[in-house]
């Protein structure tokens, strides 16, 4: 669901497109496309990497660095600030240092799971994300989900169980490295969207302050794991090509920082609910991608799992569309329709009763008062339909009363 009106109403009261709307469906459209290949080519990069380069922390670190010193030219260009000096020092500590700690914690344990276990494994449990959301949301926001939602949920988990039980490839540390990189993803999303509202920051501008803080405090962590081990190393490092590998880092610093920016900005551009729906897409392209080029071995039973599992977020995303659709209608004022001729109603006397021109409001309904006989055919301005003298109907598909928006008539 992106953020623009979808429809304007023409002087014949069709219900036609917005342009505006339809040129950033396809820019969505399109950046998700180009998400998906890269969150692809990136996993597999990196796989890639892992499998002769068992450094999962020196990976991350190039990611992060690759963020922060190919993201400032771009940002240079597009005149946007790096700064976060308009940013409070209590938002900071409590909303930004928390933002970076969990992009390095959920980068680093991605790549755990990925070098213990197949791509499309560790995928399949980071379909479980929905599950993490209700739980959080309930712990933190408070916020009680319908019975579709928490059934929905149910075809997730039976999913990761099945593909958990059948994986050829198991490792322990693999599955609660997944889980944990999910854990943090999911708390990332959340707050991200909730960042990018409260403070008006260009989504980009978000981004290179996090990977920049990430690397600084990820560093000492780096420095303390994989230095000395890479240093003291006499199975890995002195088989490596160098030259490949280091290639192959860069390529993989990249690819991330592609898909980061694209992530941000889709992120930026759609709900949340929307963008849950494009990441389960994704996972199904990442997943089905691993399995043709990288070729892990898989059983019938434990690609069921996995189809099981993604089927499973997408019924979940719809639960929670018709949740948020039916909490939007509850919220708007349900108009008169059909056969009543609106033109003989007079306006009410209770529940908070406001008028502004010709349309009269309450909690409960909607009421058009008479048009004087100079103004008989004339539109009414508050009306992003028709309306015209004499009629008790009217088209549209959706128009404005005292800054409400309504549907349905």
């Amino acid at each position: 669901m992106v953020h623009s009106k979808q429809h304007v109403i023409t002087d014949t009261g069709l219900n036609m497109p917005d342009p505006e709307a339809v040129r950033l469906c396809t820019r969505v459209v399109f950046l998700c496309l180009v998400w998906y290949f890269l969150s692809a080519a990136n996993n597999v990069v990196g796989k890639t990497v892992l499998n002769d380069f068992p450094y999962p922390t020196t990976v991350t670190m190039v990611q992060l660095i690759s963020i922060s010193c190919y993201l400032t030219p771009v940002l240079k260009l597009r005149g946007i600030s790096t700064s976060s000096r308009r940013l409070t020092w209590n938002y900071y500590c409590t909303m930004i240092i928390p933002l970076a700690f969990g992009k390095f914690f959920s980068s680093v344990t991605s790549h755990i799971s990925i070098w213990k276990v197949p791509v499309s494994y560790a995928h399949t449990v980071k379909a479980t994300m929905p599950f993490f959301v209700v739980i959080l949301s309930r712990l933190i926001l408070k916020e009680k989900q319908t019975s579709q939602v928490y059934f929905s949920l149910v075809p997730i988990i039976s999913g990761v169980v099945i593909a958990t039980m059948t994986e050829l490839s198991f490792n322990i540390i693999g599955l609660l490295s997944a889980l944990g990189a999910t854990l943090g993803f999911s708390l990332q999303n959340i707050f991200s969207k909730k960042c990018l509202h409260e403070t008006s920051l260009h989504h980009l501008q978000l981004l290179i302050i996090l990977a920049k803080l990430s690397a600084v405090m990820f560093l000492p962590f780096w420095i303390f794991i994989d230095v000395q081990n890479i240093m003291n190393d006499s199975t890995y490092v002195p088989n490596l090509s160098w030259s490949w590998t280091v290639f192959l880092l860069l390529l993989d610093g990249f690819l991330n920082f592609a898909q980061n920016i694209v992530a941000f900005t889709v992120l930026a551009l759609v709900t949340s609910l929307s963008y849950a729906v494009a990441n389960a897409t994704k996972r199904i392209v990442v997943i089905s991608a691993s399995l043709l080029l990288l070729q892990n071995p898989v059983t019938t039973v434990n690609l069921l799992g996995m189809l099981l599992a993604i089927l499973g977020v997408l019924i979940y995303n719809k639960a929670k569309y018709d949740q948020n659709r039916e909490k939007r209608r509850k919220e708007i004022l349900p108009l008169v329709r059909s056969e009543i001729d609106l033109t003989k109603l007079s306006p009410p006397h209770s529940h908070h009763l406001h008028r502004s021109n010709s349309v009269y409001f309450t909690e409960h309904n909607v009421t058009i008062a008479p048009p004087s006989e100079e103004k008989s055919t004339a539109v009414n301005p508050l009306l992003n339909g028709s309306m015209h003298h004499g009629l008790s109907t009217y088209s549209a598909a959706s128009f404005d009363i005292g800054g409400r928006q309504l549907y349905h008539i």
